[in-house]
């Protein structure tokens, strides 16, 4: 079955934020992740709670308060107004914040996960050979930690490719905008028009089940190779 224009504009839109929104989380969860593995304050658990809200959490809930955040009358929609520009709601840049909020654990708790595995030893002997701590973040914690980073950008990207009630709930459902494939997926079955739903889901879960099939693949041959 030949997909239609709409479906293939979805499908773009949503790579285009799985993408994004990975990229995003990769570069600010990278240093909360690391700070969350290596510190010791005795209230880090609070910001673990927060990391890990969006588990637990509904997604039309957190994007009920999302879209009051990015609208014109909320903080941060008003700023934007005040600033000479538009409410972040229903647009694509909408759609980003929400889907960096919604998969933040995803991408986070892998990676803190592979920093804590590295232990302090590691890095110990790379300070006795004068290696500052950038030096002792890049050369030594980020090769060790590759697994976790490989492993939290496809969660990452997967789960923003599956998202439904967040982006529902910011982006509305505007086709070539804001609409993702999950979304046209959902009007296909409301429709009634399940061919073209079977399409699409089949496609997904093959494109699913290969990048987790990629990851397992992957983590294994670094745990091989690495002493």
């Amino acid at each position: 079955m030949i997909p239609s224009e709409h479906d293939l504009a979805a499908l773009l839109i949503s790579f285009k934020l799985a993408g994004l929104s990975t990229l995003i989380l990769l570069l600010i969860g990278t240093p909360v992740a690391w700070w969350l593995a290596r510190s010791q304050w005795r209230f880090k658990f609070l910001v673990e709670a927060v990391v890990a809200l969006p588990l637990v959490l509904p997604p039309t809930v957190l994007g009920f308060y999302l879209l009051i955040a990015l609208g014109p009358h909320g903080p941060i929609g008003g700023l934007m107004e005040a600033l000479g520009g538009q409410p972040l709601a229903f647009t694509f840049s909408g759609l980003v914040i929400g889907s960096v909020f919604y998969s933040m654990p995803f991408v986070i708790q892998p990676l803190q996960a592979a920093f804590a595995a590295i232990g302090r030893r590691p890095l110990e002997v790379a300070a006795t050979l004068r290696a500052s701590p950038l030096d002792r973040f890049f050369s030594v914690a980020v090769p060790l930690a590759r697994p976790g980073f490989l492993t939290a950008a496809v969660l990452g990207f997967a789960h923003t490719l599956g998202e439904f009630g967040v982006v529902l709930m910011i982006g509305g459902n505007i086709p070539g905008s804001t609409q993702v494939i999950s979304i046209a997926i959902y009007d296909h079955v409301e429709a009634l028009e399940y061919g073209q739903a079977h399409w699409i889901s089949a496609g997904l879960l093959l494109l699913s089940f290969i990048l987790l099939l990629t990851v397992y693949a992957l983590n294994r041959r670094f745990s091989v190779v690495t002493p």
